[in-house]
């Protein structure tokens, strides 16, 4: 996967390509710090762009820091019709509650962006602590497509497969 610094939802990669998540511990909801912008009506013609016409898109969160005393979190994809995700939010798509204990550090979980009926202008996530976490951090971006364990293969320079 190539994550694309406009598609980042949650955390940030430096220039030196470090990976940093983005803090969501506490209890409750806990917005993406960045947005799709999918552009408004005015731009382009009549109707505002939809994630998931066409190809399917990805979401993969990447939890980088596990999350530590609470019960479960919930991962949604979302859309409103403001940048901080809070006038009209809709679900677009949901993993449902997952206990912490199935959330290590280095974990993926994919979600596809689900197409919309009625497209808002932003897209964005949503986390859904059950409990008060103590420590949680994750990594989440829209990509081209999930990435398995098998396709981190890697394999020598110099030497040829056949």
């Amino acid at each position: 996967m190539i994550p694309d610094a406009n598609l980042i939802l949650c955390g940030a990669i430096s220039s030196a390509g470090g990976i940093t998540g983005q803090a969501a511990n506490g209890a409750g909801n806990i917005i993406s710090t960045n947005t799709v912008d999918l552009a408004s009506l005015s731009l382009g013609g009549n109707q505002i762009g939809d994630m998931g016409a066409g190809t399917p898109v990805i979401v993969d969160f990447n939890i980088r820091t596990a999350p530590t005393v609470g019960t479960s979190c919930e991962f949604q994809l979302i859309q409103a019709d403001d940048p901080a995700l809070t006038v009209n939010v809709q679900v677009l798509v949901s993993t449902g509650p997952m206990p912490i204990a199935n959330l290590p550090a280095g974990r993926h979980v994919f979600m596809q962006w689900a197409r919309s009926t009625t497209p808002k202008r932003y897209g964005g996530a949503r986390i859904v602590n059950q409990g008060s976490i103590a420590t949680f951090s994750l990594f989440a971006a829209v990509v081209a497509d999930a990435q398995s364990q098998l396709d981190q293969i890697h394999f020598k320079g110099g030497w040829a497969i056949t």
